[in-house]
């Protein structure tokens, strides 16, 4: 006796189609759109220098720190204007890619 395939409904921009799903699709991760109160590395390395601290107000593009990674210093910047809630890493501290580095929130 065949497998009954079990279809679902897929909606494409108002089309409706009925697919079957593969195990990898339906077992997925779900996204998650990123939460913009938090700063994440976005490659290994070591904390520099850190130019801030918490409850300070910072400006849209100030530096809040310097993060070596591959023989080059990156600025890490104020993506809009807020303040500093907590910081997560220490001076010299090495750390790796996608780690919390710094909680903010913006200036209402």
């Amino acid at each position: 006796m065949a497998e009954e395939k079990e279809y679902k409904e897929l909606i494409i921009q108002g089309a409706i189609y009925k697919t079957t799903f593969t195990k990898k699709f339906e077992n997925r991760k779900n996204y998650q759109a990123p939460n913009e109160n938090l700063i994440y590395s976005f490659i290994p390395g070591t904390v520099i220098d850190i130019f801030v601290k918490p409850k300070e107000k910072v400006k849209e593009g100030e530096t809040l720190m310097l993060l070596e990674a591959m023989k080059m210093q990156n600025q890490i910047r104020m993506p809009f204007d807020g303040e500093i809630v907590k910081i997560h890493v220490k001076k010299d501290e090495s750390i790796p890619n996608r780690h919390l580095m710094m909680e903010i929130k913006r200036k209402k």
